[in-house]
Parts: C-alpha cells; sequence; structure tokens
C-alpha cells in the first residue's frame, strides 16, 4: 500500500490556492499517479481563508488531518501560522512573505503580528520564505504569485518538474502561459537550497 504525500495550500481569496491545487492535480494526471483533492472556500470571496487539500498516491479520503501534511504551500504569513498545525513533524512550509489582513480578522486596537513574530511562531523547521510579489513582478505579473510558489515548492513535490510546468501551460490563460512559467522557473531558483 502506497503512503499518500499530503499537500495543503492555503491562502485567502483571490491569490489562486484553487489554481495551485488544479495545476498539482493536473501534473499528477500527466505522471499516471492517483490523486485527490479538496477545498473549502468559506467566505473566501476576497479576503477569507481558503484550502486546497491535494493527496499524491494515497487510497483514502481527499482531507488532511492535523499533523500529517507533508507540504504546506503557504500564500500569505498569517495563514501559515492559521495552517501550522497540519505540518508532521519532519514536514516542509514554503511561505510567500506577504501579510493580506482581512478587514475584520484585526480591528484597530489588535497589533498585526511583525514578520519575526511570525517566523518565531511557526517553529521549527524553519519554513522557507518567499518574496513572491516581487518574484511575480519581475517574471512579468503580479497576478503570477501563485505559480512563483508553486515553483518553490516543486523542490519538495515527488513530481517531475517537466510535469508541473506542463500542467501550468495547459492552465493558465494562454496569454500569460509565458509569464507563469518564467515565474514558476524564477520561483524555483529563489527556493533552491530552502530548506534542505
Amino acid at each position: 500500500m502506497n503512503e499518500s504525500f499530503d499537500v495543503l495550500i492555503v491562502g485567502v481569496g483571490g491569490q489562486g490556492t484553487i489554481l495551485a491545487s488544479n495545476v498539482l492535480g493536473e501534473a499528477c494526471l500527466i505522471e499516471d499517479r492517483h490523486v485527490m483533492s479538496a477545498e473549502t472556500h468559506g467566505m473566501a470571496q476576497r479576503g477569507g481563508s481558503v484550502e486546497s487539500h491535494v493527496r499524491i498516491d494515497g487510497i483514502y479520503g481527499p482531507l488532511i488531518s492535523p499533523g500529517t501534511a507533508d507540504l504546506i504551500i503557504a500564500f500569505d504569513m498569517l495563514e501559515a501560522l492559521r495552517y501550522r498545525h497540519f505540518l508532521k513533524e519532519d514536514g516542509k512550509m514554503i511561505v510567500n512573505s506577504a501579510v493580506v489582513i482581512p478587514t475584520s480578522a484585526f480591528q484597530k486596537d489588535l497589533p498585526v503580528p511583525s514578520h519575526e513574530e511570525i517566523l518565531e511562531r511557526l517553529g521549527t523547521p524553519a519554513p522557507c520564505v518567499i518574496d513572491a510579489a516581487g518574484i511575480a513582478v519581475e517574471a512579468g505579473s503580479i497576478l503570477a504569485q501563485n505559480i512563483v510558489m508553486l515553483g518553490a515548492a516543486s523542490h519538495f513535490l515527488p513530481l517531475a518538474s517537466d510535469s508541473l510546468t506542463s500542467a501550468v501551460r495547459s492552465l493558465v490563460p494562454p496569454k500569460t502561459v509565458e509569464i507563469n512559467v518564467r515565474a514558476f522557473d524564477m520561483g524555483r531558483d529563489a527556493a533552491r537550497g530552502c530548506g534542505t
């Protein structure tokens, strides 16, 4: 019996977590691997928490239990903190350095934790932190942050980089293919040697 490789993708509405999980699923299909996924959207129109569960090579249901995720890809530092308890002891975490604050989450009398405080609370193993916004802009579009994060995470996924790139090419809008492939490659370069 194969054990699954469990990936939890977390962010807020509008950051492209669903597209990212679809890219992972498509890459699994390209490699003829079994994959199950599920998303929870909640109040995710803009600014609400979104989580996507992707289980590669598993035989059980699509939802990942707390303490069992092999990899968490967090599109926001606060979401990394919110879902940290899903990571298994020797799991890896890739975190976008951005902090998106839903207006309902923090009132003006509650301070937002600093990057340093968030990193301290995330504990060990230390996450791989990526400036996805800066890399996406350099690649050609701020909207490619989710693909930057997949590129960074590709070092830890049990999928070939070529399969992931092919999945990106088939799922992003045709006019944005080159930008997104460039974003993937740049994210991959940014995370080289990170967390290993």
